[in-house]
């Protein structure tokens, strides 16, 4: 099992934030999770499994580490090159 040492905070819109809270309230308990963080992580992880099954035949990319993706949010146009120039 691995150990949780580094982490990053997801951010939501003040309404998806909302969202989040509202379906934890109401059916949190229902499913299982006994926290907020823990639904995140289990949503994250399911659409992370998605993304390798679909992008890379299921298999775990190597890790990232801490502090090697470029904070903030990436524009689109931004993305679309990074991936024309690692294609």
């Amino acid at each position: 099992m691995d150990k949780k040492n580094k982490s990053f905070s997801p951010y939501f819109t003040e309404s998806d934030a909302e969202q989040v809270r509202a379906a934890f309230l109401a059916a949190g308990h229902l499913e299982g999770y006994a926290s907020i963080t823990e639904l995140i992580e289990a949503a994250t992880m399911r659409e992370v499994r998605r993304l390798r099954r679909r992008h890379n035949a299921g298999r775990k990319w190597p890790g990232v580490p801490a502090g090697a993706l470029r904070p903030g949010r990436r524009t689109r146009e931004e993305l679309r090159q990074h991936y024309e120039k690692s294609a």
